[in-house]
């Protein structure tokens, strides 16, 4: 969670370009979209909270940030087709409200925008609803079509434009998304060249479909653990076709362990891609960037610490509580015991942010 958004220049995070590849009978066809971070200045701070609050920054740069990163996409692609999956009620929705603002003065014949509410149309199970988005896509789709050499290799079809696909991680969401797209775009590659009939699609084909289906999903897998450390969400449903009581256990392990790295591991790796990157130079001059020291609080903070007192609390609050049948002053004691851990547990919630794992390292100004 500490790149979110977009910088200056339009450069979002965890852009991620994918190539669907098909080679037979002499054919090459092949299709790409991208997926990006919402082009804006806004970030998500880790605080303990599950989902943390998103804080728009400098909201009045939003819309040309917002109009260099498309152009940047259209020097690119060509066209661009962005379609946003993040709520439209609560903090998403306020975030999504923007990116639709900053949207509507580039929007053209060559740039356009679909917002479509995944969770509230295809909740957790009901995925085949994806189906919606399709149709307001398929002309787009249809006109810019996909790339094609034929046995002669020359090129017999050229994709014109791109879809640019997005949710809040651009992860979970984006990967059945995309997968969707990518299906019916080689349907469309495979009529074309003579393998399938007009009406044949890959679910025919049970081994085909689920050579396709692990394909995509190893493939959303590979791109989350890079960004998040854990495979992807919904994965069974691209794995599998459907949701599967495996794959809601391992979405809840998953989510658990992505809540875990992004309060207590991130912030380390994040220092080690700045430093690998070139965004922090070390060096002997006291005029570059250096890490920066914990003062006050944080320097103090540990949730190690917090969470041994924390329990300490209880056991003490316990052993007084199961006391107090002979004696009633061991009641009075665990409530102090209970007091203090309930003072402890508010106390780290409230300044949250200060017992996360956080980057620290200066970026340098060269």
């Amino acid at each position: 969670m500490w790149r979110r958004g977009a910088d200056l220049d339009g450069y979002v995070a965890n852009f991620v370009e994918t190539e669907q590849i098909l080679r037979s009978n002499g054919f090459t066809a092949s299709f790409v979209q991208v997926r990006g971070s919402i082009p804006l200045l806004w970030e998500q701070i880790v605080d303990l909270t599950y989902k943390p609050s998103f804080q728009i920054v400098r909201p009045e740069d939003g819309p040309k940030v917002a109009e260099r990163h498309f152009f940047d996409l259209g020097k690119k692609y060509g066209s661009v087709l962005a379609v946003d999956l993040i709520n439209k009620h609560g903090s998403e929705g306020r975030l999504g409200e923007r990116f639709a603002n900053a949207m509507q003065p580039i929007l053209s014949d060559n740039i356009r925008y679909v917002q479509f509410d995944f969770h509230k149309i295809c909740g957790h199970i009901h995925f085949e609803r994806l189906s919606l988005l399709y149709d307001q896509i398929e002309d787009y789709l249809k006109n810019h079509r996909y790339f094609l050499l034929d046995m002669k290799r020359e090129k017999v079809e050229e994709q014109t434009g791109v879809v640019r696909t997005n949710c809040i991680d651009c992860l979970d969401r984006t990967n059945v998304t995309q997968s969707m797209i990518g299906r019916k775009m080689l349907e469309r590659q495979l009529n074309k060249i003579g393998i399938f009939n007009a009406n044949d699609t890959i679910g025919a084909f049970p081994f085909f479909d689920a050579s396709f289906k692990i394909l995509w999903a190893n493939h959303g897998d590979d791109i989350s653990i890079q960004y998040s450390g854990t495979p992807a969400l919904k994965g069974d449903f691209v794995r599998c076709g459907n949701r599967t009581i495996e794959g809601i256990v391992k979405d809840l392990w998953n989510a658990s362990a992505r809540y875990y790295l992004n309060n207590f591991a991130d912030g380390t790796k994040q220092d080690a891609i700045d430093l690998l990157q070139g965004h922090y130079i070390a060096s002997v001059s006291r005029d570059l960037a250096s890490p920066v020291q914990p003062g006050g609080l944080e320097a103090f903070a540990s949730m190690k610490l917090a969470s041994a007192l924390v329990l300490t609390g209880l056991v003490f609050a316990m052993i007084s509580l199961r006391r107090a049948r002979n004696d009633w002053r061991h009641l009075l004691l665990s409530l102090v015991w209970a007091g203090l851990t309930v003072g402890i547990g508010a106390f780290v919630k409230a300044n949250g942010k200060t017992f996360t794992n956080r980057p620290r390292l200066l970026k340098s100004r060269h």
